[in-house]
């Protein structure tokens, strides 16, 4: 999606801003700067629904952590969870009321057993699929019970395997860890099997909110590019990168076509200020009093400008511009420059 400054502001004309959690209103259990009353001001003309890839709890304990945090009149409805993505696929494949295997914590459970299916940790009760999560209780015997349950693969008759998300990482309090991405990993290499995904950035998740919201025009607002702004963009959904979580100015410059957001903001006051005009004259991509010249294989800096989102802004668009990928240029050390607040 090209940055063409379509609108006076980012919520210009939205009607449902979906808003991930983890690095965009959180890290871990406290709110990031600016988030809380950023997105009260944006909901009272229009409705806000949240979406996570974390699957270790339930809607429910979402609502009321967010409610704690100072979005009040969250409830459990407004939250969509990747593992009720999973069910989706769930049901799909397998009978109602089947055994099966559950790789996380409460969140999990709670929407299995919602969907009707009985819940096992143990292979030896010969489940009829495995589901996957993250938890941060899930340890080596938990991945070993889903390797054993899926020995078999699935077109010699082995069981299906689903898992909530394979985000690599999950922003903390104490910085970034390890996420669910790094335990299916875990368990791809003792099975030589691929899981399939129900959250970001597939469909699923994306599906079930704007059916749940009945949006029209929604704004996804996420912190990664490859799950969530890809995952948007593959939903048609206009998205918003916020550079308060995984994602940093490097990644942005260097966005693949299919993972490049409407809006890059560095934290979510932007989503009610003008959005700037982004103006190409010749090689030269300039954003208020901020520009980058394409030179050849060189970027060249030609006036900083007073604030670091805008020139993060003018080079990426100046290299998305080119057709051409990031390693096809020298990148000045400063557009790497990272003043944004993050975990």
């Amino acid at each position: 999606m090209a940055l063409l400054g379509r609108k006076k502001t980012p919520l210009t004309d939205v009607d449902v801003v979906l808003a991930d959690l983890d690095g965009v209103v959180y890290a871990g259990a406290h709110a990031l700067p600016h988030a809380v009353e950023s997105l009260l001001a944006a909901g009272r003309t229009r409705r806000l629904g949240y979406i996570t890839n974390n699957a270790s709890r339930t809607d429910a304990t979402v609502a009321a952590h967010l409610v704690e945090l100072g979005l009040i009149e969250t409830t459990a409805r407004d939250v969509v969870t990747s593992p009720q993505a999973a069910m989706r696929l769930l049901t799909s494949r397998i009978a109602p009321g089947s055994t099966v295997l559950v790789i996380g914590g409460e969140g999990l459970v709670v929407e299995v057993e919602r969907a009707g299916f009985t819940v096992t940790r143990s292979a030896e009760d010969s489940p009829s699929a495995v589901v996957q999560g993250f938890a941060p209780e899930v340890g080596w015997v938990h991945l070993a019970e889903a390797a054993y349950a899926l020995a078999t693969p699935e077109s010699e008759g082995g069981i299906p395997w689903i898992a909530t998300n394979t985000d690599w990482t999950i922003p903390q309090a104490r910085g970034i860890a390890p996420g669910n991405g790094t335990l299916v990993s875990a368990v791809h290499a003792a099975t030589h099997r691929l899981a399939d995904v129900a959250g970001k950035p597939e469909r699923p998740i994306f599906d079930e909110a704007v059916a749940r919201f009945d949006a029209v025009h929604p704004l996804f607002i996420g912190d990664r590019l490859d799950t969530d702004i890809q995952g948007a963009q593959a939903a048609g959904i206009e998205s918003a990168l916020v550079l308060t979580g995984i994602d940093r100015p490097k990644h942005v410059l260097a966005a693949p076509l299919n993972a490049r957001p409407t809006y890059i903001l560095g934290d979510l006051r932007e989503l009610d200020e003008p959005y700037p005009e982004i103006r190409t004259r010749g090689d030269v991509t300039t954003v208020r009093d901020a520009s980058v010249r394409v030179a050849g294989a060189d970027l060249v800096i030609e006036s900083e400008g007073r604030r670091p989102i805008d020139l993060v802004r003018a080079a990426a668009h100046a290299i998305w511009s080119t057709g051409r990928a990031i390693y096809g240029f020298r990148v000045p050390e400063r557009l790497y420059a990272d003043p944004f607040h993050r975990p």
